[in-house]
């Protein structure tokens, strides 16, 4: 079918031809027909972007849509259903990009039918220390002036989402097209690198990305997550918590986090800090009567933000057996009925709910830790308050000390989380001539940065 002429879709959107032709199967025949890649129309495509999201729905385990595309292939041995976490985009399909100037979703056509998308935007962050491929340390001396070379703290970067093909579509090049288009548009807009995240379940992501496109695996942010109880967390009483003002807030963290520091820090993050998701920036210190450091020790403090993600993802637990939603049921009914027992009772996660996302998790000082779970305490209380909220979660670095103080519960952590990253340069050039490696391992003391806007 030929495509549609211009001038019925929004001026500013720009189309991607693909020159390949895809095979589909119906029945014994193979029909060749083209496939199209263009920008979103809102208004006609929303429909259509919403089933291909219910079909697609993703979890920690992998695309849970593949198991439709191999519903013909079942296995002769019944094989024990696995719990996985389902995570579904609602709302605005543009909300994990749309707080980038530039950004874009592209949409995969056969025919008629949307059969592929993708989203992708670019945005200024920083690097961290730059490790050279020639030489390990984080700077080397200048050749004329004999000081260390400066770095720019931030660099034009792209953030590939939310790649989503029909089950009924796969494995026909569909991925491979959406990709490619999303790496031009990338490159169209300034972008020096490209990077991506998926789980180490999902092979088929990881061959696509790493496989094929040169993408290199490089950072393990790990998900720490907690239930959100029906009871209100006591708070220390030695423990003071304020809540920062947005402009205090982010001369706060422009200490705190130093771009040369920390990787993936956003320079609009003032924006982030006063967006009308996040919720409040909070901080912990000790109490004057209860604080007894002495002049030369390191001041304890503890700090993060809170952002709502319950209006952009719905999350499900899926594969439960019955015996455990039986008994998670029990225990709410027994926390109504007798609250004085105070059950540690789990809110019912075998339905659609959402989750508060703890971004910019920083402790210092001998009571860093403490003050720290005292400030993950009150995010549970202010969360308890939304009941479209089950769970309450940060992302970090494996290696971050604040890692090990955030409270979480097994069953709602992940530690599968892959982040990819490719050089956008000319593809000619000899990757051996880049003056830095960003996939290499990240210098000791170094801060991950999780923007929650692209969770």
């Amino acid at each position: 079918m030929a495509p549609r002429p211009s001038h019925r879709r929004r001026r500013s959107s720009t189309e991607f031809h693909s020159l390949f032709k895809m095979v589909e199967k119906v029945g014994v025949e193979r029909i060749a027909m083209p496939v199209t890649v263009r920008e979103l129309d809102m208004e006609r495509d929303l429909p259509a972007v919403e089933e291909l999201e219910r079909q697609c729905q993703v979890g920690i385990s992998g695309d849970q849509g593949s198991a439709a595309a191999d519903g013909a292939k079942k296995s002769k041995k019944k094989k024990r259903e696995r719990m996985s976490l389902c995570v579904e985009q609602i709302g605005d399909p543009l909300a994990r990009v749309r707080h980038a100037p530039e950004h874009v979703m592209l949409v995969a056509e056969c025919g008629e039918k949307m059969v592929g998308v993708i989203k992708a935007c670019t945005k200024m962050v920083s690097r961290g220390s730059v490790r050279s491929s020639k030489n390990t340390s984080p700077s080397s001396p200048s050749p004329l002036s004999g000081s260390p070379t400066q770095q720019q703290p931030y660099v034009k970067v792209a953030f590939l989402l939310g790649l989503r093909v029909s089950p009924s579509h796969r494995r026909l090049g569909i991925g491979t097209t959406l990709v490619r288009a999303a790496e031009e548009w990338s490159r169209a807009h300034g972008a020096a690198h490209a990077t991506m995240a998926t789980t180490v379940s999902n092979k088929a992501s990881l061959a696509l990305f790493a496989g094929r496109f040169g993408y290199a695996p490089f950072r393990r942010p790990v998900l720490l997550g907690r239930p959100v109880h029906a009871r209100r967390l006591p708070l220390k009483r030695h423990h003071r918590v304020f809540q920062l003002q947005p402009a205090l807030a982010a001369a706060a963290y422009a200490r705190l986090l130093p771009p040369q520091d920390t990787e993936f820090l956003p320079a609009d993050m003032p924006a982030l800090l006063a967006h009308k998701l996040t919720l409040g920036t909070f901080v912990a210190i000790e109490g004057s009567d209860h604080h007894t450091a002495t002049d030369a020790e390191q001041p304890s403090f503890a700090v993060l933000s809170v952002w709502d993600s319950t209006r952009s993802l719905s999350m499900r637990v899926g594969g439960a057996p019955a015996l455990l939603r039986h008994s998670l049921a029990a225990v709410r009914a027994l926390d109504r009925a007798a609250p004085w027992m105070r059950v540690p009772s789990v809110p019912d996660i075998f339905r659609p709910f959402g989750a508060y996302l703890l971004y910019g998790v920083r402790m210092s000082g001998p009571a860093g830790p403490a003050l720290l779970r005292t400030l993950c305490r009150h995010a549970h209380n202010v969360a308890r308050k939304n009941p479209a909220c089950a769970v309450v979660a940060a992302d970090l670095a494996p290696g971050d000390p604040a890692a090990v103080a955030v409270p979480s519960w097994r069953r709602f952590s992940c530690d599968e989380d892959v982040w990819c990253i490719k050089n956008l340069s000319d593809g000619n050039a000899d990757p051996s001539d880049d003056d830095d490696d960003w996939a290499a391992p990240a210098p000791p003391g170094s801060v991950l940065f999780v923007d929650p806007r692209e969770f």
